[in-house]
This record gives structure tokens, C-alpha cells and sequence, in this order.
């Protein structure tokens, strides 16, 4: 089943090409936009929710963003949506076979035609539905957006109603609670080690036992674990040595237990009790 976004400037055409989407069985959710401007706002909102988008039924001439312009910045998404133009202008086809558009159609669409764009657009994406791309969170600066990759993150530390992403090239604020971005980073190697912090389990490098407290080393920053989440730490970072025979992590202060790892298995080289 796919999820589409309909764009297009003129309201009546907008609703009925919607329309006609929501008829085939082949299309679960229909999302529109009444402009560029907007249907790129939209994206980037679906891109930081993780909501899925396989394709993008997009007209041409529109004010502000026009829809060829709007499809050479989706092209710069991870895993975009294909595209199909929906148009009154004949001019504009190779452009958009040049941006791969996997259809391109003419005002006003007949039910059939659609039927048959909806058929490629289906078979340019086999199994989308059930294909997870890789998670990202868009982020804006100075009237742009970058898009941060989950495996580049540190640590994620509460601020309010935001989080900051901490990556080897910086830090990014970002407006979302903490725990939706545990609940959604879930199974992928985050772990909460405080109220506030949620850490990516391959970025330790240093386990420390220091006073009574548990430290973690997490790219270039230390970060203190709280009571509440000790346990939870240690049997994430054990697993971890267990199952990833390549990992580095220095324990200091004292010994992860030795039942955690399998009998006769030594630690993995670079790692020191």
C-alpha cells in the first residue's frame, strides 16, 4: 500500500486528483498541499516524525517553489519519494523524465491514466511499504535544513520541549521531547543513562567506575549515569562486547561480571579491566 502527497496551487484540481487517489485500492494515505512551499514544509515534518512517503503527484507551474524546482530538492532527500507530474503544459515532460519522474501526465486526468501511474509508481518502488528507510532528523539552520543521520549521534540531551543532538560535527537543537526520541530510536542502541540524556551504546568508548558513580565516555564528552539506569547500562554495554567481537570499551574502577560473557571467550582486544 502507498502514501502519497498531491501538490498543486489550484484548489479544484488539488481535490480532485485527491479524490481519484483515494478511489484505488493500491493507495493507503493521501496527504495535500496547496503549493511548493508548503508540500516542503510538509516533507520535512514527515521526514521528522518518520512518517513513510512513496510518492509525490506534484504540478509544475505554481507560485513561489514551482514543482520542478520542488523535485530538485526533494532529490536531495535521503530515500525521496518518486515522482509523478500532473500538468497543463506539454513543454515540460523531458525536464521531468530528467529528474526520473516515473509518470507524467496532462490536465485534466482521465481515472484510467491515473490508474496506470499509480501501477509504475508501485513497481518503482517494490516493497516500500514494507521497508524502513534509514531514520533521520531534520534540522534547521540559518534558513536551511540538514538532515542528521541516527548512526552519527552521540548522545541526545533534554532541553525543554527540544533535544540536542550531539555528532562528532557539532551540536543541533532540536523541538522534540526526549522520550519521543527514545520511543522512536527504540531497539536501534539508545539507551537512557539519565533523565536527561539517551546515549548511542556504539559511541562508548569508556565504561568508569569512579566513587561509587558510573561514568560513560561517549565520543568527546563524559556523561554521568544515573543509579536508576546503572543496571540497564551495564547489560547493554556487556551485550555489546559479547555480540560485536570488534569492540573497543575501556572499564575502569571494576570488572564487568564474568557470567556475561561465554565461558572461555577472552575480551576483545583494546578492552582492559
Amino acid at each position: 500500500m502507498l502514501r502519497v502527497l498531491a501538490v498543486d496551487d489550484e484548489v479544484p484540481a488539488l481535490e480532485e486528483i485527491a479524490y481519484l487517489l483515494r478511489q484505488d485500492p493500491r493507495i493507503e494515505h493521501v496527504s495535500t498541499a496547496p503549493g511548493g512551499v508548503t508540500a516542503l514544509q510538509d516533507m520535512v515534518q514527515m521526514i521528522g516524525t518518520g512518517e513513510r512517503l512513496d510518492g509525490v503527484f506534484l504540478d509544475i507551474r505554481m507560485p513561489g517553489l514551482d514543482g520542478l524546482d520542488l523535485a530538485r530538492l526533494i532529490g536531495g532527500f535521503p530515500n525521496p519519494p518518486r515522482l509523478v507530474f500532473v500538468t497543463a503544459h506539454e513543454e515540460c515532460a523531458v525536464q521531468a523524465f530528467e529528474l526520473e519522474a516515473v509518470d507524467y501526465l496532462l490536465k485534466p486526468v482521465r481515472a484510467d491514466r491515473l490508474a496506470e501511474a499509480v501501477r509504475r509508481l508501485e513497481s518503482a518502488i517494490p516493497a516500500a511499504a514494507d521497508s524502513a528507510p534509514e531514520d533521520v532528523i531534520p534540522v534547521e539552520l540559518a534558513g536551511r535544513t540538514r538532515f542528521v543521520p541516527q548512526q552519527a549521534v552521540w548522545f541526545a540531551e533534554a532541553k525543554g520541549d527540544y533535544v540536542r543532538l550531539h555528532t562528532v560535527e557539532g551540536s543541533y537543537l532540536v523541538r522534540m521531547p526526549l522520550a519521543a526520541l527514545e520511543r522512536r530510536w527504540a531497539g536501534s542502541g539508545f539507551i537512557r543513562v539519565h533523565r536527561s540524556t539517551l546515549v548511542s551504546v556504539r559511541h562508548v568508548s569508556e565504561l568508569r567506575f569512579d566513587g561509587g558513580r558510573v561514568m560513560l565516555r561517549v565520543g568527546t564528552e563524559t556523561l554521568p549515569v544515573s543509579r536508576r539506569h546503572t543496571r540497564e547500562v551495564r547489560e547493554q554495554l556487556v551485550r555489546q562486547l559479547r555480540d560485536r567481537p570488534l569492540a573497543s570499551i575501556a572499564v575502569k574502577g571494576r570488572p564487568l561480571p564474568s557470567s556475561a560473557m561465554a565461558k572461555d571467550r577472552q575480551l576483545p582486544s583494546g578492552v582492559t579491566r
